[in-house]
């Protein structure tokens, strides 16, 4: 019995890290969708997401919930920089490019990072709170329950708005042809803006999420290629393969952690890339059309 205690509760911190992954992986999808762009700087995002909570609340002194809407908002307005300055300019041009523009945005904004913040690392101020959870008689930590959760309902949400909301509608239109989409009306730049805006956002929430349970660090950006695997597994165009993705990988790489060592969390979770590439290289929700780099 405690073994498979110990079982049930290694798997839920498992479902709660791969909750997060498919937060950050669904800002890969949202941009991918509209723009066809594989971002690379995702993770570097998320970084500077819970450095500019750790900006808000710990050297201004603001309230958590004013800390978490700035620094949302400001992943946003990050996004709405970079495709406007850097990625638009770029569309049309060879996806290897663009592509690499994207990993020298990540490396600039870690050097940024870097430069305000310093090199150590350090703990965001506590908010979540410290008082365990109990299923039953299994432990969860109550920041994990909380970043699942609020991962769910994120996730529940862009469900929602892109089958109904108009704007939704319009994204999918975009991603599917983007010549019958200026045919039909729609602003398609202003779509590619709106998602790199929200799916910046959103990587900047999870950076939040994900520096209150390990703490932030300039090196936290790596988290981004553990989500990269995610939407790969997932399907690059799938939000629902985010979510199946990222609580798949979450709960391997949770028992490669804990029944294997630490060193074989990376192990498995490129070796569940390179089978998922070799069986179904399109993921599990993909479109046959999309173009591995």
């Amino acid at each position: 019995m405690s073994d498979l205690l110990f079982f049930t509760e290694v798997t839920l911190a498992g479902l709660g890290a791969g909750a997060l992954l498919s937060l950050t992986a669904l800002a890969f999808v949202l941009i991918y969708k509209a723009t066809r762009v594989i971002n690379l700087a995702v993770g570097e995002i998320v970084m500077l997401g819970a450095y500019l909570f750790f900006a808000f609340a710990a050297g201004l002194g603001l309230p958590a919930w004013v800390a978490i809407v700035l620094s949302i908002a400001g992943g946003g307005l990050v996004g709405a920089i970079l495709e406007r300055g850097l990625i638009r300019p770029m569309l049309g041009e060879n996806p290897i490019s663009v592509f690499m523009v994207t990993i020298g945005i990540g490396s600039v904004v870690v050097g940024l990072v870097e430069l305000l913040w310093g090199t150590e690392p350090r703990a965001l101020p506590a908010f979540l709170g410290n008082q365990p959870i109990f299923l039953g008689e299994a432990y969860v930590s109550r920041k994990i329950a909380i970043a699942f959760l609020v991962s769910a309902v994120v996730i529940a949400g862009f469900v929602l708005l892109f089958r109904f909301w108009r704007g939704g509608v319009a994204l999918r239109a975009t991603a599917s042809d983007q010549a019958a989409a200026y045919s039909c009306g729609i602003n398609v730049p202003g779509v590619f803006s709106v998602a790199w805006i929200i799916g910046c956002a959103t990587a900047a929430g999870a950076g939040i999420l994900l520096g209150s349970i390990g703490g932030i660090s300039p090196a936290m950006g790596v988290f981004g290629l553990s989500a990269l695997v995610v939407v790969i597994v997932g399907g690059l165009d799938s939000i629902a393969g985010a979510l199946i993705g990222g609580l798949l990988i979450g709960v391997f790489e949770a028992w490669a952690g804990t029944y294997l060592g630490g060193e074989y969390k990376i192990v498995t979770t490129f070796g569940i890339l390179i089978a998922m590439l070799m069986i179904r290289p399109y993921g599990l929700f993909g479109t046959t059309e999309i173009e591995r780099l």
